[in-house]
């Protein structure tokens, strides 16, 4: 599978079930880039800069992702939760 074709996949499963999940919280996500089946997600609204923001990118998005896409190799956290 290439990066586009699990670009794809990935949008799917964030706008279906991810999306919902995070804007119950006042968050949201974006996945601004794939590369070598890394994901990049920035976390939005009330995720960013949130104390749970790591465990919400590794135990929530990258565990459903990988189960999901077993070519997704890992999801890095490209927020900039200073801002």
């Amino acid at each position: 599978m290439t990066d586009a074709e699990i670009l794809v996949a990935v949008e799917k499963i964030v706008e279906e079930e991810i999306r919902p999940a995070l804007a119950s919280h006042a968050g949201g996500a974006t996945i601004t880039k794939v590369e070598e089946g890394k994901v990049y997600v920035e976390l939005q609204g009330g995720c960013r800069g949130c104390a749970g923001a790591r465990m919400t990118m590794k135990d929530g998005i990258e565990r459903l992702l990988k189960e999901k896409i077993p070519e997704v190799v890992e999801v890095v956290d490209a927020t900039d939760h200073d801002a």
